[in-house]
């Protein structure tokens, strides 16, 4: 019986088996951190490209697709292409308010960059300039 309580009270190769449990929490912790913040990014560069390219679009002398085209470009020189693959410019507003409204839906990075398509939606508003 003595020389059971003497096996269970020797602490003798816990420090490594703590050091594995404590560094794997550790690193998972890190690893869920930086995923968050590149969600993050990603969610701030496509909004970014939301507001230009509205703004873009709602110039007097420029077209809806010309918007388009530069939430695309803004979106696929950050992030990549496949992010910049589902954008919409419409008109919205009153008569006497017109505005321009970009929604782009593209994917929610959950692992790197590989994620759940068209489940981050953004979407920016510009007020439409006249020449009037």
């Amino acid at each position: 019986m003595h020389r059971i309580r003497e096996l269970l009270g020797d602490e003798r190769g816990s420090s490594p088996v703590e050091f594995v449990l404590v560094g794997t929490l550790l690193t998972f912790l890190t690893l869920a951190v930086l995923q968050l913040a590149l969600a993050i990014y990603v969610r701030n560069v496509v909004h970014y490209a939301a507001v230009e390219g509205a703004f873009h679009a709602a110039l007097a002398d420029t077209s809806l697709a010309q918007g388009a085209d530069r939430t695309r470009a803004i979106v696929t020189r950050a992030v990549g292409a496949e992010y910049a693959s589902d954008i919409t410019v419409t008109e919205t507003g009153t008569g006497d308010r017109p505005e321009v409204e970009v929604t782009v839906r593209t994917t929610l990075p959950l692992l790197g960059l590989l994620g759940v398509p068209r489940l981050l939606e953004v979407t920016a508003h510009a007020p439409a300039e006249s020449f009037d």
